[in-house]
């Protein structure tokens, strides 16, 4: 699985989930080819709540990654629901 977080720069400093790899969706349309060699596997894209990882499971979807998805509720709910040590904003 590959996780995502679409999130700009400066809220990726204030909350991360471990192991993602940050492409903010401002730079996602000319990003998206860095996650060709990730075509096969699982990709779980988040956001703060879960609306700018929609768009980008969308963008994902168009360009033919169909094992894409995206996590609903975003880093938010992650912090209240998995791992409390990440905060909150």
């Amino acid at each position: 699985m590959v996780l995502i977080d679409v999130r700009e720069q400066d809220e990726f400093e204030l909350a991360r989930i471990q192991g993602a790899k940050l492409i903010p969706l401002s730079e996602f349309p000319s990003r998206i080819g860095e996650l060709e060699p990730f075509r096969d596997r699982p990709i779980i894209v988040y956001c703060h709540h879960g609306v700018r990882s929609l768009h980008a499971v969308f963008a994902l979807r168009h360009s033919g990654f169909l094992n894409s998805s995206s996590m609903s509720g975003g880093i938010d709910l992650w912090s209240q629901q998995i791992d409390a040590e990440v905060p909150r904003y």
